[in-house]
């Protein structure tokens, strides 16, 4: 039996422990916003925060999550987060989604980033660009996620 904390409740898993947290959150938690892209950490349609830290949940197994909180889409977006919501109304402002596919991982990317960032600073492309490296757009809406980034980040300062 593992213990895991997600979007702030406990949850009791009979998974195995190697069984990567995103399996844990889709099959046994019916949490199905996380998304399975590569299975490899090279995409990003897994991500979700482990203790505020974006991570690749394909590959990070449950036992690296016990003691810690997982947070997903789904708590990431659900208005209570004041970054979150940010984030998100962003993404309608600058019409970022086609697919839509990506998304809820670039959202947790792009999350994990602004609430790293000093309060009040204004990221620059580049370090929108280091943040965001390892999430794949196959639509290629990089520009407006950029841009919806940026705004974000000019909402919360």
């Amino acid at each position: 039996m593992t213990t895991l904390t997600v979007n702030g409740r406990q949850h009791a898993l009979e998974d195995d422990p190697a069984t990567p947290i995103l399996w844990a959150l889709r099959d046994t938690l019916g949490l199905t916003g996380t998304k399975f892209g590569c299975g490899a950490a090279l995409c990003g349609a897994c991500t979700v925060h482990l203790d505020g830290q974006a991570i690749r949940s394909c590959i990070t197994p449950i036992s690296a999550a016990v003691g810690k909180k997982i947070t997903t889409i789904e708590a990431a977006t659900d208005g209570s987060d004041r970054v979150g919501a940010a984030v998100q109304a962003a993404w309608v402002k600058h019409d970022v989604v086609q697919c839509g596919y990506c998304q809820s991982g670039q959202i947790m990317s792009a999350t994990a980033f602004l609430k790293a960032l000093p309060r009040g600073k204004q990221p620059t492309v580049a370090e929108i660009e280091s943040a965001m490296a390892g999430n794949i757009c196959r639509c290629g809406t990089y520009a407006r996620i950029r841009a919806a980034i940026a705004d974000a980040a000019r909402t919360l300062a």
